[in-house]
């Protein structure tokens, strides 16, 4: 059997949002949503944010919300 070397074993991301203890996320707080956009205005996903499924969820839900209200565009130019 092969060995595994500790360079082929990824390193786990830990929900930065967990370590707050963040219990709500304000969709008006549109400076801490842009963290989760990339520059052509998408969602983030959780495997590259390491963020939890709970809080991916209320990111995503924040995100649109802030969307609906003008707070953020959809599209960046």
């Amino acid at each position: 059997m092969a060995r595994q070397n500790n360079d082929d074993k990824k390193k786990r991301k830990n929900c930065s949002l967990c370590g707050d203890k963040v219990e709500a996320i304000d969709y008006k707080d549109a400076a801490k949503l842009k963290r989760y956009l990339t520059e052509a205005g998408k969602i983030i996903p959780r495997r590259i944010t390491g963020n939890c499924a709970k809080h991916q969820r209320m990111i995503v839900r924040a995100i649109k919300r802030a969307r609906e209200a003008a707070i953020i565009d959809y599209v960046f130019d």
